[in-house]
């Protein structure tokens, strides 16, 4: 089913633009705007397309929003009144009946309330937080998680076939460095500290340490009189695994269950990497230096070229990285291909763009969104430790401390591009000013009233058995209108890929229920309006779980 309120916004679009080519037959009519005023008393959509007129038309914007007016049916649309405001917007004050239409709508459609379709099935491949097996992840991925996920689930309402991917980098310098580190801590570990120089880059973590032991304890020393490059292996085969392990079990905790774990390794074993070198040289767009073959980079906007394959014969990680992409697009077909990179990796967007041109696939099947630097705070400061280890706080430790709920909620209110400061007392404080407590709070409460009635033998009704026309206060008719706007969210979180709108969306519903609540008996109440406002309630009920359902946050029942 079509959202009411979505028809009604087209409708009024449609109409007006077409009274503005009757009244300006002889000019091209602009692109204009219809939105919902802040202040009510402005009706419930004005149109600014007398301002957009007026240098065309020359002409007074008032003057031309009066020949509009002139040629518009206020009955047709099924308003009230139409009216011309300021210097010349054009106020459309409805007729309510078209918002308890929106009720049906929800009861027929339930969860699925909200949904729409932007895409016609097309096919994107969601790559986020693809971090580095060889260490824990930190505050960028539990951003990028919450974000990558959120987005998903948006654009799977959105009408597009989605495919939540992690990259895992099994293969590389990053391996190298894991492997020489942990083959020094084995051999300190078997021989003493000043056996053997700790590796100037290597991964100083204690989880290196502790593999190191683990191995000890379960094989011996056999792999001192392995060859260097021997016993790197083993201990690599011995403790990625672990390490991968553990990312899987974390991230399944914080509610991401991903469809792909895509390995870097498979690029360079099926061939991939080799295939993606030979296209880019047939570009002309490589070129050979110092013995390394190199990508003129700077043709895609960068500052400096960039090596593909280096003097001894070893792809870089950015000719896996193409691999990868080439991977996606061309060879799995994906429509469209979004990545979340942390800010770090904002210089490599343009060369990636360029390289996919390269080798035959446009760019603009790749969309990489940025996320920036994520500050905690406790008691109003900067918080770098973890209040269990002592350490810098992990992803792991960010769930043990305020749960899942709060960190993903918390991370999907601002957008990915714009710094964050994330106030930890806040996100486990049982108080209003707590959003996530806010929402949820709203949720368990309707449910309460729910479950209180069905003690007392009353049910939620059909709509069809509701006098809907009963609820006319200011309080009911804005909850409703709130309820309405869930299918215009989900499509302008899924076009601007951003899914905060949701989080202040899921806000405002929760504050448009409490005021509700406080203007409005549902209990107690005559059996007639009793029945309506219990439907609205469920109603409301039904939108906050879809959208914390989107969000990956629970929605109790009991608080």
């Amino acid at each position: 089913m079509a959202n009411t309120l979505s028809m009604k916004k087209s409708q009024i679009y449609n109409a007006a633009l077409e009274a503005a080519k009757a009244a300006y037959p002889d000019l091209e009519i602009p692109s204009f705007t219809i939105e919902v005023p802040k202040d009510k008393g402005n009706g419930d959509y004005a149109i600014n397309i007398a301002m957009m007129l007026a240098r065309a038309a020359k002409s007074a914007p008032r003057a031309i929003a009066e020949n509009i007016v002139a040629n518009l049916s206020a009955q047709a649309l099924g308003a009230e009144k139409i009216e011309i405001a300021g210097p010349g917007f054009i106020n459309f004050y409805l007729d309510k009946s078209y918002l308890y239409n929106v009720i049906a709508e929800i009861e027929k459609e339930e969860a699925c309330y909200g949904n729409v379709n932007v895409a016609d099935g097309k096919k994107v491949v969601v790559e986020f937080v693809s971090a580095n097996p060889t260490g824990p992840m930190h505050m960028g991925n539990a951003r990028g998680g919450a974000l990558g996920d959120t987005l998903s689930n948006v654009l799977s309402r959105a009408g597009w076939d989605v495919t939540k991917e992690f990259y895992i980098n099994d293969a590389g310098a990053q391996i190298d460095k894991f492997g020489r580190s942990l083959d020094a801590r084995y051999i300190q570990l078997l021989k003493g500290e000043d056996a053997v120089e700790f590796p100037e880059d290597g991964y100083q973590g204690d989880d290196i340490r502790v593999h190191a032991q683990n191995y000890i304890d379960k094989f011996g020393d056999a792999l001192l009189e392995k060859e260097e490059q021997e016993r790197k292996d083993a201990l690599v085969a011995y403790a990625l695994p672990l390490n991968i392990a553990a990312l899987q079990e974390t991230l399944t905790k914080y509610g991401i269950n991903y469809d792909v774990w895509f390995y870097e390794s498979t690029l360079h074993n099926g061939g991939s990497v080799g295939e993606t070198l030979e296209k880019l040289k047939n570009s002309n767009i490589t070129y050979e230096k110092d013995g390394a073959l190199w990508i003129k980079s700077t043709e895609f906007g960068s500052e400096k070229d960039d090596v593909l394959v280096r003097a001894n014969g070893i792809p870089t990680y950015f000719a896996a990285d193409i691999a990868y992409h080439r991977n996606k697009l061309e060879e799995r077909d994906f429509d469209l291909a979004i990545n979340i990179w942390g800010a770090d990796h904002h210089g490599h967007i343009a060369r990636m763009k360029g390289a996919m041109e390269a080798v035959g696939i446009s760019g603009d099947k790749l969309d990489v969104l940025v996320i920036q630097l994520v500050r905690l705070m406790r008691n109003g400061e900067i918080a770098r430790m973890s209040k269990r280890t002592g350490k810098m706080i992990t992803l792991a430790d960010l769930i043990e401390e305020i749960g899942v709920d709060a960190a993903r909620f918390f991370f999907n209110m601002r957008a990915a591009g714009s710094h964050m400061d994330f106030d930890l007392d806040l996100a486990v404080s049982q108080t209003n000013e707590n959003p996530v407590f806010y929402v949820q709070y709203a949720h368990a409460r309707i449910c309460s009233i729910i479950r209180i009635l069905a003690e007392s033998g009353v049910s939620v009704p059909k709509f069809a058995d509701i006098d809907a026309s009963l609820l006319k206060k200011e309080e009911e008719i804005e909850l409703l209108a709130t309820l309405a706007r869930l299918p215009d969210e989900i499509t302008a979180s899924a076009q601007s890929f951003d899914p905060s709108n949701l989080t202040h969306y899921l806000i405002d519903v929760a504050s448009h229920f409490h005021s509700f609540y406080n203007a409005c008996r549902v209990r107690d109440e005559e059996e007639n309006l009793m029945r309506a406002r219990l439907k609205l309630i469920e109603c409301s009920r039904v939108v906050i779980k879809n959208v914390l359902d989107i969000l990956g946050v629970s929605a109790p029942e009991k608080m």
